[in-house]
């Protein structure tokens, strides 16, 4: 006997809906893409189809781990609960506690609603996560620009003319920062409408493949070249952007100055008359975007890039403008009141670098736990990340874990970080925990909203939520209902802010109205009522009821015209030239005569593998989803390589197989990331260990205004196997 059930992917930001088939013991026979999703439309990638086994993955904690010396002992929750509170106990002072949070917080609603409480609980602000690896420039580009942090324009996808795309490769990642299901349909469907596509990469991935146009570029100099495309708006008279009220038109034309195409080209070893080119496709196409991700935030100037991006798309004319690049309304944004966005309101304590959206730089967590004194790291927790593998110098975190005097990770695995916990908290299986995307909707390219119930029961064992909550409770020497707390604080405070639709009504009797089988379920359930499209701000009908009334998600509209509505800035115009980012532009002026390194390292997507904790499912491992370096021909023979290479940096050194391919760059090497799974306790990833990129990046080396690690542009030198090299 089986039952066919439905729920959102949760793998990647694609958001896709996928229709399972169980059979009576709760085990996925079947997966295949929900045809009757308004957004995916039944699409769904390799990492979908394996989500069955990635739930039952056999080497996914089931109980609670207690490390006494090198070895593991399951013990009961109540057990695991009482040695964290007594760890915490141990710590005299809070500013000497650190939290990491990784990338799979953002594809879980206890991530999205538990992770702030806790965070509060613990009363520090050593806060690290996955984002300052990977999309803090976007943020902090953002924020200066709008107001806000979650102001990111995303392309109208569906209705552009004309995408420039820089440093992103969506048909391997499914998106990012652009949740758009089936990203290569539509990339498909731009085209086939008569559409342009054009890709900047150092690599010919497979979206560039699938351009109207691949300019390969140097890394890491993103930003000359989204300079150079201004210069000449300005130099041409081909700069509109009537119709928004900014700040710093004049400022941001006289830094463009500095950067004429035949100068930047030298740089980047993009042609002037490409540069020039592109630039006048841009200001003449209809409806254009302009999009650039990862591979441009990893990069030493990723802010300065992620602001070019918005700059290009004011000057076209095609900010918030449908085909251009425009702001989605999540069901769930409720603004409420917010001071103007501001950066570095503390700094870490070794090396004084600025937070960013409450988080500091984890390019500086292994100073906060090496370097004694006051503050000295000495207590860590981590949810869902593996910093040892995705963070900067990961061997030296690796080190440092180990002079931790108390350490929890909250992880299903026993893996290359949580192997130095004294207490593993694992959550419950994907299919017992219920799913609503806070975070990827706010970046989706049509409104859309989907919630999707947990389709097995818990077993006696927490859910994610709870065991945060759980620890929320122990860090602030409460007892009681954490989202009892939490709701009523959400409903005092909507209920003093004109303009909710709740404004002056009674807590407790709105706080009866909420549905919901869960503290969860109930808050999601009271977001959706304030947000734009609640029946209590008067916009709409949604609600919790509806959305499980509709398994297969609402679909809420295209995108619309509303930076008015988004706009938090200070001055209540688009800040075009924030002050923070055109002291960076003197830095980027400064080299931009440097020579570039003879070879640099730049990362990859697999669209079997998302970062480190996907590789210990079988289907997903192997052909092309594997830990090679791809290097030019032409590096090969002249390098001599065969085989294997010797991959060296300033920080430390990997031995790699060699794919050589001519859709890389001459003088850039590539290694994918979240690999060196070597000694893992995980059977099938030790089986395809690979070596970590990680061992070769330098934490030293930042994307100033953002604290982002560089990930992209990383020198390094190349030889064969058994050849020294002599430092």
């Amino acid at each position: 006997m089986t039952s066919t059930v439905h729920r959102t992917c949760p793998l990647c930001e694609a958001v896709c809906g996928l229709t399972l088939t169980l059979d009576d013991g709760g085990h996925v026979t079947g997966v295949r893409g929900d045809r009757d999703d308004p957004f995916s439309k039944g699409f769904i990638c390799p990492k979908g189809a394996s989500l069955g086994r990635l739930d039952e993955d056999p080497d996914r904690l089931r109980k609670p781990l207690i490390r006494e010396g090198e070895l593991w002992r399951e013990v009961g929750w109540d057990e695991a609960f009482a040695a964290v509170r007594a760890g915490l106990g141990r710590v005299a002072d809070r500013r000497s506690i650190a939290v990491y949070l990784g990338n799979p917080n953002a594809h879980t609603m206890a991530g999205a609603l538990y992770a702030a409480p806790l965070i509060k609980a613990l009363g520090t602000r050593n806060v690290f996560s996955a984002s300052t690896a990977d999309q803090m420039p976007k943020h902090v580009a953002s924020g200066l620009m709008f107001g806000h942090p979650l102001a990111i324009p995303v392309p109208d996808l569906d209705r552009t003319d004309y995408l420039l795309m820089l440093g992103a490769n969506p048909l391997e990642s499914n998106g990012s920062l652009c949740t758009a299901p089936d990203f290569p349909g539509r990339l498909k469907a731009l085209r086939g409408r008569g559409g342009r596509l054009v890709v900047v990469d150092p690599r010919r991935t497979r979206t560039a493949a699938l351009a109207d146009e691949h300019v390969f570029v140097r890394p890491g100099t993103d930003a000359y070249l989204l300079f150079g495309i201004v210069h000449t708006l300005f130099a041409e008279g081909l700069a509109r952007p009537e119709g928004y009220e900014l700040n710093g038109l004049e400022e941001v034309r006289q830094a463009a100055k500095q950067f004429p195409p035949e100068v930047v080209a030298r740089r980047t070893g993009v042609p002037a008359e490409t540069i020039a080119r592109l630039a006048r496709e841009l200001a003449a196409a209809p409806t254009a975007a302009v999009y650039a991700r990862i591979g441009t935030c990893t990069a030493e100037f990723g802010t300065l890039a992620q602001w070019l991006v918005d700059v290009l798309n004011v000057l076209t004319g095609n900010l918030d403008r449908p085909g251009g690049a425009m702001f989605p309304k999540p069901a769930t944004e409720f603004a409420g009141r917010r001071r103007p966005y501001a950066v570095g309101r503390w700094k870490s304590r070794v090396r004084g670098l600025p937070e960013a959206n409450g988080e500091l730089p984890v390019a500086t967590l292994a100073d906060e736990i090496e370097t004694p004194g006051e503050g000295q790291v000495t207590f860590l927790l981590t949810v869902a990340g593996n910093p040892v593998l995705s963070a900067p110098h990961g061997d030296r975190l690796d080190a440092a874990f180990r002079q931790l005097d108390f350490m929890v990770s909250v992880d299903p695995y026993l893996n290359e970080t949580t192997k130095h916990a004294d207490v593993i908290l694992p959550p419950p299986r994907v299919l017992q925990s219920g799913h609503y995307d806070f975070a990827l909707l706010g970046f989706a390219v049509r409104n859309y909203a989907r919630y999707s119930p947990p389709l097995l029961p818990l077993d006696e064992r927490p859910s994610e939520a709870q065991i945060l909550a759980r620890l929320a409770m122990i860090a602030s020497g409460l007892e009681g209902d954490l989202d009892a707390f939490v709701i009523d604080e959400m409903l005092r405070k909507a209920t003093q802010t004109p303009g909710s639709g709740i404004e002056g009504r009674d807590v407790a009797e709105l706080r009866d109205l909420l549905e919901g089988e869960t503290g969860g379920e109930r808050r999601l359930d009271l977001m959706l009522r304030l947000g734009p499209y609640g029946e209590w701000a008067g916009k709409g009908d949604l609600s919790l009821r509806k959305l499980l009334d509709n398994p297969h998600g609402l679909d809420l509209g295209a995108l619309e015209p509303r930076l008015g509505e988004v706009l938090k800035t200070a001055s209540g115009l688009v800040e075009l030239a924030p002050p923070q980012l055109m002291e960076d532009v003197e830095r980027l002026r400064g080299k931009l005569e440097e020579e570039p390194p003879e070879i640099v390292l730049i990362g990859r997507r697999h669209l079997r593998s998302n970062n480190s904790w996907m590789h210990n499912v079988g289907p997903l491992v192997g052909g092309s989803n594997r830990c090679t370096l791809q290097i030019h021909p032409a590096d090969v023979a002249r390098l001599g390589l065969d085989g294997e290479a010797v991959v060296r940096s300033a920080k430390g050194q990997v031995t790699v197989p060699v794919e050589p391919t001519d859709t890389i760059m001459p003088g850039v090497v590539s290694l994918p990331h979240g690999w060196g799974h070597a000694g893992s306790a995980q059977s099938v990833a030790a089986e395809h260990a690979g070596v970590s990129a990680n061992t070769l990046t330098d934490e030293t080396t930042i994307d100033v205004p953002s604290g982002n690690a560089v990930f992209n542009g990383v020198p390094v030198t190349i030889s064969p196997t058994g050849v020294i090299i002599a430092h």
